[in-house]
Parts: C-alpha cells; structure tokens; sequence
C-alpha cells in the first residue's frame, strides 16, 4: 500500500513517514513524542513527518484525550472500518510490513531471523471464535505496558507485529 503511494507521487518514499503509516496502522492512534520514543527518532521529527502525511491526505488529527496532546490517526472516512476499527489500509500496510520482513529477514541480526508466522483452519462456533480472539488479546496485553514504558522491556527486545486474523470462511 505504501509503495503504491510512493509510485503514484502522493507519498515521496521516505523511511521515517512509512515507518510513521505502519506504526499508525498498527496502534490506531499516535503522538509525536509516542511515535519518537517507539521509533528513535526526534519528536520535532516525527512532528513534522506527521504534519507532511496529513498535508498530503494520508493521516489526520485524532481527538485529543487530554486537550494538550496532539494525537494523529489514519483517515477515517477513507477506510472501512469493522468493528474493531481496523480497517483496509491498516491491514495492507500490515501485509505490506511482512512482506518486507520476508524479502529482508537476512539483514536482521542471526537471533532473529525466524519468525513464528503460522496459520490452521479449525472449527468453531461464534461463541468459541470470540473466546479465541478474546485469549488472543489476553495473552498479549501481558505485553503491551513495554509500549509505553521502554525501562519495562527485556535487554534484547524489539518491536514484534502480533497478528491475528479469526474469521469464518464462506463456501465457494
């Protein structure tokens, strides 16, 4: 999705505003100094790149929850968006991101070179889906407090993308 910006002239290529899109993609919302304090870089730097994706369309302000943080978000007229407000643009960028790690796995550094991508098809009912995606979430919000406070990560730990995709498949 991104490279399809980049091709068509919207979004000049750029690494720290792709970065900037995919981190937007994966957590809904983002303040400059959240998005510096993730991604390394400069809050003055992430403002600015996140002023210059606005200016062009591709992001925009999000209600602010304390009145002084200026949070920025994906457009929200522009994708459609489920229940869980997760919409077509975050899910290429999702792809997008993986797809990129599968072409480039072999700069990361030996230790992590493997990934533990997998898939299964499995029966279950609408209640068991949910109770699924429900242990899903649980297990990993043992993680999410490291996003905010990086002294409660491990010595070693990176950046992850956790995805999961339960949905019923149709005939035909």
């Amino acid at each position: 999705m991104t490279e399809d910006l980049v091709r068509s002239g919207a979004l000049p290529e750029h690494a720290v505003r792709t970065a900037l899109l995919e981190l937007l993609a994966e957590r809904g919302t983002l303040t400059s100094t959240e998005a510096a304090a993730r991604l390394g870089y400069s809050s003055g730097l992430c403002s600015f790149h996140l002023r210059q994706l606005a200016r062009h369309g591709l992001i925009e302000e999000a209600p602010a929850l304390d009145g002084r943080a200026r949070p920025w978000r994906l457009p929200q007229p522009q994708q459609e968006a489920t229940a869980d407000g997760f919409g077509d643009l975050a899910r290429d960028l999702e792809d997008e991101s993986y797809q990129r790690w599968l072409a480039r796995r072999a700069e990361a550094p030996v230790e992590w070179q493997q990934d533990e991508a997998f898939s299964a098809v499995v029966h279950l009912t609408p209640a068991e889906l949910a109770a699924v995606g429900e242990e899903i979430r649980r297990l990993l919000a043992r993680y999410l407090s490291r996003e905010a406070d990086p002294a409660a990560r491990p010595a070693g730990a990176r950046p992850v993308a956790a995805v999961a995709r339960l949905f019923p498949l149709l005939d035909g």
